[in-house]
């Protein structure tokens, strides 16, 4: 028990660092934060200041989902990022900083990160 909750209070602290680094560098823009789990991946851009969803995508929906592959695949999180930033886009955001959490940046990360550039954004 004790090393789930050491492991746990890591995660935390990792994703804790991520993201106060994240916020200072922003600079008033906002922030697109990615969550994977081992089966889905979410991705949401967020403003901070106003504590406000504006933007978000994940495998979980129908249209992404649906798709024929696996929701844990790179192909999957790769469409996640490019409706995000689809929808970014027809909302006029264009900037954003990249919070990839306590994850790290390979993978699945990597790939809705590389599909959200293709798709307008720049971080």
């Amino acid at each position: 028990m004790k090393a789930e909750r050491r492991i746990a209070k890591q995660r935390k602290n990792r994703q804790f660092r991520v993201r106060n680094r994240v916020r200072r560098s922003a600079h008033g823009r906002l922030r697109l934060s990615v969550y994977r789990s081992n089966k889905h991946i979410y991705a949401q851009i967020i403003d901070d200041e106003k504590g406000h969803t504006l933007a978000a995508a994940g495998t979980v929906e129908k249209e992404l989902y649906g798709t024929g592959t696996s929701a844990g695949s790179k192909e999957a999180a790769a469409k996640v990022g490019k409706v995000l930033a689809e929808r970014a886009v027809e909302k006029g955001i264009s900037e954003v900083v990249f919070d990839r959490g306590r994850y790290m940046f390979h993978g699945r990360v990597a790939a809705l990160a590389a599909a959200a550039r293709d798709g307008g954004l720049k971080f």
